[in-house]
C-alpha cells in the first residue's frame, strides 16, 4: 500500500515536531550533559544490560497477550509466528518510522495467513487497550500508596489528570461500541476510521465477555508487560546514577504517562515528548534535566535495540502462508 499525499505529510510534520523537541530540551540543558553521562564501570553496564533483557521481554509478553487474545476470539495461531510478526511491527514502527505504522503491519501479515481480517484488527485493538486499561491504575496506585508523590505541584497534577482522562477516554469508547447496531461482523470491512475501531472493540468484546477466564488472562499478562517496562526504566535510572528518590513506586507512578502521552501522533516515536515528559515529572524528585532527557533517550534507544531483531522477519515474513483449519 502506497502511502497517500496527506500521509506523508503528516509524516513530515512529525519528523520537523520531533526535531524541534529535541533541539528545545538539548538547547535547555547547554553544557550540563556531564551530568547525564553515566561512570564507566561494571555496575552500570549490569544495569543496562538488565535493562535490555527487559525490554525484550517485554516484546515476548506482548506477544503472549496477542496470542491470549486471538485464542479468546477463536483464532489460534502459532506463537512462534506471533512473534515473528510482533517483532516485524516492533522494527516497522520503531526503526522504520512509516504512514503504515507497526500494528498495521501485523494485521495485513496475520490476515493473509488466516483470512480473518474483521477479527485479526480487532485483535490487535484489544491486546493494545489491554494495557491502556492497566496504565492509568498503575499511575493511580502509585499516588495512594506513596503520598509524597501527591505533593509534587504540576508534576502530580499532570500524572494525576493523564491517568484519569485516559480512564475517561476507555469508559467512552466502550459506550460508544455498546452503541453500535448489530451484525458488526458483515459490515465490519465497510466502516472506515473510528467506526472500524469501535466496531472491532464491539466485535472483541462480545466474544470475551463469555470468556472471563481469558479476559482475566489477557488483563494479568498485560500488567505483567507494563511492570516489566518499568522495571526496565528503573534499571536504566540507576544506571544514569539518578537520586534515590527515584524508585520503584516513582516510576511506577510517572513511566506510565509517559508511555500513554507519548503515543500522541505528534512526533516520532514520542521523540521529545518523553524527555520533557520526564523532565517534568522528575525534576521535582532532584534529578538534574540532563539526566531526565537520558532518561527518555535511553529507554528510547533501548526500544530501538530491541527492534532491531525484528529485521529479519521485516524481510522475509511478507510471505503468505497457508492457514491452518
Amino acid at each position: 500500500m502506497q502511502p497517500t499525499t496527506k500521509q506523508r505529510l503528516i509524516m513530515i510534520a512529525r519528523l520537523v515536531v520531533s526535531a524541534l523537541l529535541l533541539w528545545v530540551l538539548v538547547v535547555k540543558i547547554g553544557d550540563n550533559w556531564k551530568q547525564a553521562a553515566p561512570d564507566p564501570k561494571a555496575s552500570t553496564f549490569a544495569w543496562l544490560a538488565g535493562a535490555l533483557i527487559l525490554t525484550f521481554a517485554a516484546v515476548i509478553l506482548s506477544a503472549v497477550r496477542w496470542s491470549a487474545v486471538l485464542e479468546a476470539l477463536d483464532l489460534k495461531t502459532p506463537f512462534n509466528r506471533l512473534l515473528s510478526l510482533y517483532f516485524a511491527g516492533q522494527f516497522m514502527g520503531n526503526v522504520l518510522p512509516s504512514t503504515i505504522g507497526g500494528d498495521a503491519l501485523r494485521v495485513t501479515r496475520l490476515s493473509k495467513d488466516n483470512g480473518e481480517t474483521p477479527t485479526t484488527f480487532a485483535s490487535v485493538v484489544l491486546e493494545r487497550m489491554s494495557g491502556w486499561v492497566v496504565l492509568p491504575i498503575l499511575t493511580l496506585t502509585a499516588l495512594v500508596i506513596n503520598p509524597g508523590l501527591r505533593e509534587l505541584g504540576r508534576a502530580s497534577m499532570i500524572a494525576f489528570v493523564t491517568a484519569a482522562a485516559t480512564l475517561l477516554l476507555l469508559v467512552v469508547v466502550l459506550l460508544l461500541t455498546s452503541r453500535q447496531g448489530k451484525g458488526i461482523e458483515g459490515k465490519f470491512e465497510h466502516n472506515e476510521g473510528w467506526r472500524r475501531f469501535t466496531s472491532a472493540v464491539r466485535l472483541g468484546i462480545q466474544k470475551l465477555r463469555h470468556e472471563p477466564a481469558a479476559t482475566a488472562r489477557i488483563l494479568l499478562t498485560g500488567l505483567a508487560y507494563q511492570l516489566i517496562l518499568i522495571g526496565s526504566a528503573l534499571m536504566a535510572a540507576k544506571a544514569l546514577g539518578m537520586p534515590a528518590g527515584v524508585g520503584p513506586t516513582a516510576l511506577l507512578a510517572f513511566v506510565p504517562a509517559v508511555l500513554i502521552a507519548q503515543v500522541l501522533p505528534i512526533s516520532i516515536s514520542g521523540l521529545g515528548v518523553r524527555e520533557g515528559l520526564f523532565v517534568l515529572f522528575l525534576h521535582p524528585l532532584g534529578v538534574p534535566q540532563s539526566q531526565a532527557i537520558a532518561l527518555g533517550l535511553l529507554m528510547y534507544l533501548l526500544n530501538l535495540v530491541v527492534s532491531l531483531f525484528g529485521a529479519p522477519a521485516f524481510a522475509v515474513g511478507h510471505r503468505v502462508r497457508p492457514s491452518t483449519p
